[in-house]
C-alpha cells in the first residue's frame, strides 16, 4: 500500500529547534483527517523532536513522550492524531492490533520507523527524511503536490 509521491519534493535545512518548530508548525497547518506523515531517520536524527514540534502547533500542552514502549499515543486536537512509534515492532502484521486504519479513519497519523511497516501507510503519506548533511540537520520533504502550499512560507527560510 505504500507508495511515496513525488509530485512535491523540497529539502529544509533544521540549524536549530525554532526551524524544526516552523516545520512542524507548517506540516501541522495541513493536516486532516486521513493524512499520515511518515517520519523516516536514524536513531537521534529528530523524528520525535518534529513530532512534538507538529503536536505543539495543534495545540499539545502535555508532555509529547516518545511512544517507543507504548508503541501508540493520542491527542484529543483537532483532527485528532494518533503518533506511532514502530520501532519496537516485529514484523508488519502488527500494525492491524496498533489500530492504523481507525486512527486514519478518525484523524491524522504521525509514524516515526515507518520502514518497519510501510505497506500499513496510504499511498498519499506525505514522507519526512531527517537526517545530517554537511553538519546541518535536514528534511527532504516528499508527498502530494498540496504540501507546496502549506509549506511554501518555509522555502526561503
Amino acid at each position: 500500500m505504500a507508495q511515496i509521491s513525488d509530485t512535491f519534493r523540497k529539502e529544509f535545512p533544521l540549524p536549530d529547534l525554532a526551524a524544526t518548530a516552523r516545520l512542524g508548525k507548517a506540516i501541522a497547518g495541513g493536516l486532516g483527517v486521513g493524512d499520515a506523515v511518515a517520519l523516516w531517520g536514524d536513531l537521534g536524527a529528530g523524528k520525535t523532536t518534529l513530532a512534538r514540534a507538529i503536536l505543539q502547533a495543534l495545540g499539545v500542552t502535555e508532555d509529547v513522550p516518545s511512544p517507543t514502549f507504548t508503541l501508540v499515543q493520542s491527542y484529543d486536537t483537532a483532527p485528532p492524531v494518533a503518533h506511532y512509534d514502530l520501532y519496537r515492532l516485529k514484523n508488519a502484521r502488527e500494525m492491524a492490533e496498533l489500530g492504523l486504519e481507525d486512527a486514519l479513519d478518525q484523524g491524522a497519523v504521525l509514524v516515526e520507523w515507518p520502514e518497519r511497516a510501510p505497506e500499513a501507510l496510504p499511498p498519499e503519506a506525505l514522507h519526512v527524511r531527517l537526517g545530517i548533511a554537511e553538519g546541518v540537520r535536514r528534511a527532504r520533504v516528499t508527498g502530494p503536490a498540496r504540501w507546496a502550499k502549506e509549506l511554501k512560507n518555509l522555502i526561503h527560510v
